[in-house]
């Protein structure tokens, strides 16, 4: 089995590491997104990923699930490819991207989230369905089951997405916005769901943007403009200082960063 090593990773990351980040770089049409990210996230730990629009933080999501070309770096999951490690991972997408007026209901997208442990096409057994209708109950949806998702109201759509991510039994969960335009009701629940994953020794890895709830919701936080700005504990990192470096001085930056690429590409 293909393992990523210690020489490659470089030896400042951590072999505990659930998710290892080295020398990231992601571009679209040769404009830098994420410049030279580096960086650990600890295992069993609620990891939240804040920033200013346009930072880079669902692309660094992104690149580590491999939906988005990398112009470098390496990323590991438990020291290991992603491609390797996919049955460990679960996502939840931002609500935006997804076609909420396609023809099913609320079990059959918690269903999917199965798929990978049946296989596709291959019937679904009678435990994926109570596995699916258990990850209902924890978000408190269990009487919206057969529900069309497209009658649900944004909140219950979200929970139905946790939902489906619960199903898959994961280690690591990434999650992008899950807060975003959800009623106070649907946070709390999420919230709640959020630290019973960590109860149980998984990771959580969320696209943030409320940083009021910052210090109440992680232990652990990124911040993130283009580069990393500061990672560690949340007691730690998450400083007026670390604050205004990461939402201030964004275009001196992204300039600096476009400056190098297009240096890289001539070279090329």
């Amino acid at each position: 089995m293909e393992v990523i090593n210690k020489s490659q990773l470089g030896s400042e990351h951590s072999p505990l590491a659930a998710v290892s980040v080295h020398d990231l770089t992601v571009a679209y049409h040769r404009k830098p997104v994420l410049w030279d990210v580096d960086l650990d996230i600890p295992a069993g730990k609620l990891v939240a990923i804040i920033g200013p629009n346009g930072a880079g933080k669902s692309t660094l999501i992104k690149a580590v699930l491999d939906l988005v070309p990398k112009a470098s770096g390496l990323i590991s999951i438990y020291g290991k490819p992603f491609r390797k490690q996919r049955h460990r991972v679960a996502y939840v997408p931002q609500r935006e991207s997804v076609d909420w007026d396609f023809p099913i209901d609320a079990i059959g997208v918690v269903t999917m989230g199965r798929y990978r442990k049946v296989g596709w096409c291959k019937p679904i057994r009678k435990l994926d369905k109570m596995k699916a209708m258990e990850a209902l109950e924890r978000v408190g949806m269990e009487e919206y089951a057969q529900r069309q998702i497209s009658q649900l109201s944004g909140g219950q759509q979200q929970r139905v997405f946790l939902a489906r991510a619960l199903a898959q039994d994961a280690e690591i969960y990434f999650m992008d916005e899950p807060f975003a335009s959800v009623d106070a009701a649907t946070e709390r629940a999420i919230v709640q769901v959020l630290r019973d994953l960590r109860s149980l020794g998984k990771t959580v890895i969320v696209v943030h943007h409320d940083l009021q709830t910052v210090t109440e919701y992680f232990d652990h936080v990124i911040m993130l403009n283009m580069r990393v700005v500061a990672h560690g504990t949340v007691q730690d990192v998450f400083t007026n200082e670390n604050l205004r470096k990461t939402y201030g001085g964004r275009l001196t930056l992204l300039d600096e960063a476009a400056r190098l690429l297009a240096r890289q590409n001539t070279k090329v």
